[in-house]
């Protein structure tokens, strides 16, 4: 989520400018709502109904972790957001004291990158939703697959792509109207789900879901294993949101009202969410006999014409809207930025949506092979060591005090370094980004995998401070 598309939801003005005492007026509801957006997805979902199928660990430690992580969530991104709640400044001139004024770009490139594959994967989930819409209606079969997809699944896929560029197209008033509608509704939706299986199950889900989530090989060791895996992971989800949560914290009216929305918006979202996809997927594997990580398919399943399109039309409207606001409008910031003079908005909206195509295409046939945990994985350990270095700059190097001023001065000044650049913030960057990739991908390094993004941040944050000169 990048400060351009949480402006422009709102109308405020499109620059790194400060945000003034007119524009500090997010309560803790507006901050809450930034969370229930961003849990609320498809993706999210099958992230979620995936993890202890993956980590081969039982429910209630699946869904311990997945409480704690969100906690675990709030905590850091208090620490991140603290500096644009205090200094009405958004994350890409925050970077620049820790980064330099010049080397800022390039964490706002690598979020630029992370919100195109995450734009592109979204749109492909939303695309789910509408084939489920479209076999509802005209009760089409599935047929040849090409790349992992039908007719129908192209069809919807090409659907939804275009459709985020109408959308795009209009402004930033259509997202805004997408979010207030889709938002309340997916949660009544998944209840709905929840009902519709406990239903079909005679009453049995709780009972059975106790055995189909009981993990009779699991050890203490495996347990715990897994429970910190997925804490990892679910980490290394938000990562993105939590390095430029700046963004949305320079708008809160206070630093309490920030805390007030980040505790009732993280772990009440991650409870709820996390408690209805786990028992959607439990009843689903009574009731059909498999475990079923996405929630259409579910849907498909109950033959109700009616449930089918509520659903469809809803998780439909939720991904596009969200995606528009997390990752779109990021994608198309750090695309611009990058030659402003020669890449228009549009223009970098059309690149933006090029990369979505061939992601969202792939996602089924290739992409989504490598499992969805080190998709996440990877795309959080890129971003960690930012966070470390941004952290540890902040509150251990300058004590919690920015010069603004310098700041805005892109061309000398405490936070130009020489030549726009930190070499020191480099340097740990590139030594901890090795590190904590590595815990993700080398095979020797496995059991490391789901601390990737802890490792990365806990490393960028050290070297920094071991190589930095003390303040």
């Amino acid at each position: 989520m990048e400060n351009v598309g949480a402006q422009g939801a709102h109308g405020e003005h499109n620059t790194l400018d400060p945000a003034g005492k007119d524009e500090k007026t997010w309560g803790w509801f507006a901050i809450f709502n930034i969370w229930a957006n961003d849990i609320q997805s498809l993706f999210g979902y099958s992230l979620v109904a995936s993890l202890f199928i993956s980590f081969g660990v039982s429910g209630w430690t699946a869904f311990t972790a997945l409480i704690v992580a969100g906690l675990f969530v709030m905590f850091l991104v208090n620490l991140s957001g603290a500096a644009g709640e205090k200094y009405g400044i958004p994350y890409p001139v925050f970077a620049r004291a820790s980064m330099g004024t010049a080397g800022a770009k390039l964490p706002a490139v690598l979020r630029a990158t992370v919100a195109v594959f995450w734009y592109g994967v979204q749109v492909y989930f939303a695309s789910t939703a509408v084939a489920l819409l479209i076999r509802s209606l005209t009760g089409a079969d599935h047929g040849t697959l090409v790349m992992g997809l039908d007719g129908v699944d192209w069809i919807s896929f090409l659907i939804v792509w275009a459709f985020h560029i109408v959308i795009f197209w209009r402004g930033m008033n259509w997202v805004e109207g997408f979010l207030n509608f889709a938002g309340p509704f997916v949660y009544a939706v998944m209840i709905g789900l929840v009902i519709v299986l406990w239903v079909k199950s005679d009453g049995m889900l709780l009972s059975e879901a106790r055995t189909i989530f009981a993990n009779p090989e699991g050890t203490w060791s495996t347990e715990i294993a897994g429970f910190v895996a997925i804490v990892g992971t679910m980490v290394a989800y938000f990562a993105a949101v939590m390095i430029n949560f700046s963004d949305f914290s320079r708008y809160a009216e206070s630093k309490s009202a920030m805390k007030k929305g980040n505790l009732a918006g993280l772990p009440f979202n991650m409870i709820l969410f996390s408690a209805l996809a786990l028992l959607t997927t439990a009843g689903a594997a009574v009731v059909y006999g498999e475990k079923i990580i996405n929630p259409t398919e579910i849907v498909e399943r109950t033959d109700s014409i009616i449930l089918g399109v509520i659903a469809a039309i809803t998780f439909f409207a939720a991904t596009v809207g969200i995606n528009l606001v997390a990752n779109f409008i990021p994608a198309v910031n750090g695309i611009a930025n990058l030659a402003p003079k020669k890449i228009s908005f549009r223009n970098a909206g059309l690149i933006t949506s090029g990369f979505a195509l061939v992601i969202g295409g792939l996602w089924t046939a290739f992409i989504s092979q490598f499992g969805i945990g080190g998709f996440v994985n990877t795309l959080g350990a890129t971003l960690a060591p930012l966070y470390g270095i941004l952290i540890v700059d902040y509150y251990m190097l300058r004590k919690e005090t920015l010069n603004v001023d310098a700041l805005y001065d892109l061309s000398g000044g405490e936070y130009h370094y020489g030549n726009g650049w930190n070499d020191k913030a480099l340097t740990a960057f590139g030594i901890a980004a090795i590190f904590s990739i590595a815990a993700v991908w080398v095979p020797a390094l496995a059991a490391l995998s789901g601390y990737a993004w802890v490792i990365g941040a806990v490393l960028g944050g050290v070297i920094f401070f071991a190589i930095s000169p003390k303040r």
